[in-house]
């Protein structure tokens, strides 16, 4: 570890935000160049590194951009910023841990993981409302309550007061995180449709049954002695009555300024929602037009319905890669930080990448960081998501009968092709790229877990027999955050004046329901955290015994003995597990890096968690495909290798190799007993020198499997004498 402190830094080919700097665009021009600067891959790491999620949150800043088209009365979003139109015509939207629909996935997420339960029992419905309009009310009355809590504090202390001054502060950050919605109306349009519901239906009586127009009244007896409830005298002011004086009314007062300042097209109506929102006053209440009212609350509804559809349709291929990113950092889950995984984000295509004009710079920077001797910044691992994957298409039919599925707009995936580019360049370099197909109901365990692994056979067979195919590991199945059947969300119902007075219609045509269509995380981003968690061995002392913290978990093999049933990932089971044909064929054929959702057990104690049931590589082996573990070792020992020889000398080859007890043979072969030993039980390591060619053959034998290592010798002047 003191020579090579990290194994486990990963590269992301993918494009997060393309108003940001990507790789590409920061190596520049490399003609005639060999490698870049420190300065430079100081630079790219300012820029594209990221230790965990909040710093990547941080340095991308993931953007919708939306504007609103006049012509058909819609907002339109998109994720590259539009061209050819007016700066302050666009608005941005951050979608970061506050963001309604973002926030609502990690909930999700983390109550599976909490209950521990398979989707065909999980409440969806329950969380997915969160982004209906009255749950952003509810966020926004908790941020009330605190404001008002904070304000309450603040008034009473003394002018100059320190902590007075603290309270200023945080007040002044919650009234900006207030104040960035006040030009942004479609942020405002669940407070004006929670804001007329309350007015007319006196906000918690939509959860009653009956919902009807309200008008405060008073208890009296009457003359005969009757008990009735006559409807309150109305005061002649016009002005707000305020609860309290000094607090409310003096808050009121500041959101009024507030808005005026910040707003660049004040509306009195959002002004007074505003307030109304944030310092809730009993008011005179006069005549209310209810039927405009009504209007309007219809009217924000659908419009709110149709924009949350087309955001969240918009929104989701960045969310997936968003919650992907995430899962990658949650995968090391070890309180002593050692090893700590980063990612490298390319913030650019694979497609993009992989064009011959391109792939010189790429070279570039994998030649500064992987063919050197310092081992600081060395990429190990890369993840390459959503790889096209054909379906057999739908049979045509002559006439719809039914309304059938609407062919929306497909999400371009990765290609093939890109993906064979990039390994055939990164092979040289030594990085073992995760690689994951595109996510939708095609790609999940009960997909997997009924069709079997055949389909990602034949599309993996190109990749095969190649030269790169030992760094090629393709992972699957992909994993279901929300399942396609069961991701409607029910915004709210239209509101009916009656006879009776103002309700909520309950007709099934009247409730306002969108589709998010299914959200998915790729394998390839868990498969490379896993395997990047277990690099650490800090992160190995969590779950094993006999762990050195001399060693990387380069040897580790995630699939020898119970190491799955200890070192699981934090995803939530899925399916009660694969039947034990599909499970047969899965063994047969030793395919790819295959997670589990079996019900299985440890010491007495059910794992409620997916496992990785198979850890593999296209590389071919007698069995099948070869493990992955294997190409990683030899990599860590030719980089050993290369550094304690002084790039290959002959005499330090032989040293190093020699039956010395000081030789790094010799210091593996002593410590065979961790978890994390470089050679293992059944496994040795050996070589022969060709004096001709000037090459040494390394072979390493895992447990009697051998694969072999060259390198070129480099012979010094007393070696050639001898």
């Amino acid at each position: 570890m003191d020579i090579i402190n990290q194994t486990n830094r990963t590269m992301l080919f993918e494009e997060i935000n393309p108003e940001v700097l990507d790789l590409l665009t920061l190596v520049g021009d490399v003609r005639g160049i060999d490698s870049l600067s420190d300065e430079k891959i100081k630079e790219i790491n300012r820029h594209l590194l990221v230790k965990n999620f909040d710093e990547f949150l941080t340095k991308f800043s993931p953007t919708v951009y939306s504007f609103y088209n006049a012509a058909n009365q819609r907002v339109v979003y998109t994720l590259k910023k539009p061209e050819g139109i007016p700066a302050e015509a666009i608005s941005e939207i951050q979608v970061n841990q506050d963001n309604d629909f973002l926030k609502m996935l990690f909930t999700l997420i983390d109550t599976k993981k909490s209950q521990g339960i398979p989707n065909v029992d999980f409440k969806f419905e329950n969380l997915l409302d969160m982004i209906s309009p009255k749950k952003v009310m509810d966020d926004i009355r908790q941020v009330r309550k605190e404001i008002h809590y904070l304000h309450g504090q603040y008034e009473s202390l003394d002018e100059g007061d320190p902590k007075k001054l603290e309270l200023g502060d945080k007040l002044n950050m919650m009234f900006e995180d207030a104040s960035k919605n006040y030009n942004n109306v479609m942020a405002m349009l669940p407070l004006a449709i929670e804001d007329i519901k309350t007015r007319l239906l006196l906000g918690g009586a939509q959860e009653d049954k009956q919902m009807e127009a309200v008008q405060i009244g008073m208890l009296s007896i009457g003359d005969n002695g009757e008990l009735k409830i006559i409807e309150a005298p109305k005061s002649s002011s016009t002005e707000l009555v305020l609860l309290d004086e000094s607090a409310s009314g003096e808050l009121a007062l500041v959101f009024e300024d507030d808005y005026d300042a910040v707003t660049e097209a004040p509306s009195a109506y959002v002004k007074d929602l505003v307030v109304r929102t944030f310092c809730p006053l009993p008011s005179v209440q006069n005549e209310v037009d209810i039927e405009t009212e009504v209007r309007n609350y219809n009217t924000y509804l659908e419009f709110y319905k149709n924009a949350k559809d087309d955001f969240v349709k918009t929104v989701k291929p960045l969310v997936e890669k968003i919650i992907g990113v995430k899962m990658f950092f949650d995968q090391y889950t070890t309180k002593n930080r050692g090893m700590q995984p980063s990612l490298l984000v390319a913030n650019a295509k694979p497609d993009m990448l992989a064009k011959s004009t391109n792939i010189p710079r790429l070279e570039a920077y994998l030649n500064t960081v992987n063919s050197k001797n310092d081992f600081t910044d060395t990429v190990w691992f890369g993840i390459v998501p959503s790889i096209e994957m054909e379906s057999s298409g739908r049979a045509r039919i002559s006439r719809e009968r039914f309304r059938g599925s609407e062919k929306a707009a497909k999400q371009e995936g990765n290609t093939m092709e890109s993906l064979s580019m990039l390994l055939d360049t990164v092979k040289n370099y030594k990085v073992q790229v995760f690689f994951s197909f595109e996510t939708g109901e095609e790609t999940t365990f009960n997909n997997l877990a009924t069709a079997g692994v055949e389909k990602y056979l034949d599309k993996c067979g190109m990749l095969t027999r190649k030269d790169y195919s030992e760094f090629a590991i393709p992972c699957l199945p992909n994993f279901t955050v929300i399942p396609k059947d069961k991701s409607g969300v029910i915004i709210d119902s239209r509101m009916l004046q009656t006879e009776h007075g103002v309700q909520l219609s309950k007709e099934k045509e009247d409730i306002l329901k969108l589709w998010i269509e299914g959200v998915y995380i790729g394998a390839a981003y868990v498969a490379a955290g896993i395997i990047s968690a277990c690099q650490c061995p800090e992160y190995l002392r969590e779950n094993f015994k006999n762990v050195s913290r001399e060693y990387p978990g380069v040897r580790f093999d995630i699939e020898a003995g119970d190491n799955s049933l200890r070192a699981v990932t934090t995803m939530a089971k899925e399916i009660s597990g694969f039947t034990n044909n599909i499970k047969d064929a899965i063994n047969r054929r030793n395919f790819g890096f295959v997670f589990s959702s079996e019900n299985s057990q440890l010491q007495d104690k059910d794992i409620k968690r997916i496992t990785v049931y198979k850890a593999r590589s296209l590389a071919p082996a007698e069995d099948g495909y070869d493990a992955m573990y294997k190409t990683l070792v030899s990599t860590y020992i030719e980089r050993m290798l290369r550094f304690q020889t002084g790039d290959f000398k002959h005499e330090n080859i032989i040293r190093f190799f020699s039956n010395n007890p000081s030789s790094q043979k010799s210091r593996w072969m002593s410590t065979r007993g961790f978890v994390n030993s470089i050679l293992q039980d059944g496994d040795d390591m050996n070589f022969t020198i060709d004096e001709k060619t000037n090459l040494c053959q390394i072979d390493l034998a895992y447990n009697g499997n051998v694969k072999n290592l060259e390198v070129t010798i480099t012979k010094s002047a007393s070696a050639v004498k001898a």
